[in-house]
């Protein structure tokens, strides 16, 4: 259990790091896109103030993605043993990806602007895929 405790969090983490650090450039991007300039300088403020804002939001949306998804990866994975790295890696994908879709079918909004698109929403199950990845990494038996 320590094992798969010292996996979980950081994978959490690192999904939510890549996440916000996605949607912020897309969000900066589509500014740009408008005519805006956005410097270097602006660009790394803002991944570091969405980084801090989204913490208490966004960090916890995708803790209970992957507290769903990882243990049904873990449960596919006895089944049909041999697939771990892209169970888990599919399951992080997933798990963002749905978070995102039951957000918006149950309570009808868009928390993240970006996953309006289907650019935006791949690029967030991306950062669940590599999370997911990060845990099957850090939790593989010894």
């Amino acid at each position: 259990m320590q094992r798969v405790l010292k996996a979980f969090f950081p994978a959490v983490i690192l999904a939510f790091v890549l996440a916000s650090v996605l949607f912020t450039q897309f969000n900066l991007a589509a500014l740009q896109a408008m005519g805006q300039e956005v410097s270097t300088g602006v660009r790394i403020a803002t991944t570091f103030d969405d980084l801090i804002g989204m913490a208490s939001s966004y960090l916890v949306l995708i803790l209970v993605a992957f507290i769903v998804g990882l243990p049904v990866a873990a449960g596919l994975n006895r089944l049909a043993p041999g697939h771990r790295a892209l169970l888990f890696t599919l399951a992080g994908f997933a798990a963002v990806i749905a978070l995102h879709l039951i957000m918006k079918a149950a309570l009808g909004i868009t928390a993240i602007a970006v996953t309006r698109t289907l650019p935006g929403l791949l690029a967030q199950g991306l950062a669940g895929a590599v999370g997911g990845y990060c845990y099957h990494r850090l939790s593989r038996p010894a």
